[in-house]
């Protein structure tokens, strides 16, 4: 009996997966907690949902091999915004939360540049 083959993921969801993982990485040895990793619901994702002492750190991770067509931070645009907000309110209706909240970003470029911005919008 033949085998099935084995699927693999398209090189821009591998690269998407490395960063959130350098993301993550990167963000617990500066002190943060992870709760939640690709929340999904029917407005996105949040990529990385974390704590930072006692706020609650919602953290859009963004890759970009370069920066000539715009940097990754600069990716997240006003729409990316409201969706990363409304996912967050669907993200709190399911787990209540009696934090602060912070929206930061994580960019990283495929130059080796790191970009971890607090308080992004």
């Amino acid at each position: 009996m033949p085998s099935l083959p084995t699927k693999t993921k398209a090189p821009h969801l591998q690269q998407g997966e490395a960063a959130e993982a350098r993301a993550l990485t990167h963000l617990t040895q500066q002190g943060l907690t992870l709760l939640q990793r690709n929340f999904r619901c029917k407005h996105g994702e949040l990529d990385l949902i974390m704590l930072d002492n006692e706020d609650l750190v919602v953290v859009e991770v963004r890759f970009r091999k370069s920066d000539r067509y715009g940097s990754a931070a600069e990716s997240v645009t006003v729409a990316k915004q409201s969706r990363i907000i409304a996912a967050t309110h669907a993200y709190l209706a399911q787990q209540p939360q009696d934090r602060a909240i912070r929206f930061d970003v994580f960019a990283l470029s495929g130059e080796g540049g790191i970009n971890w911005i607090k308080n992004a919008f």
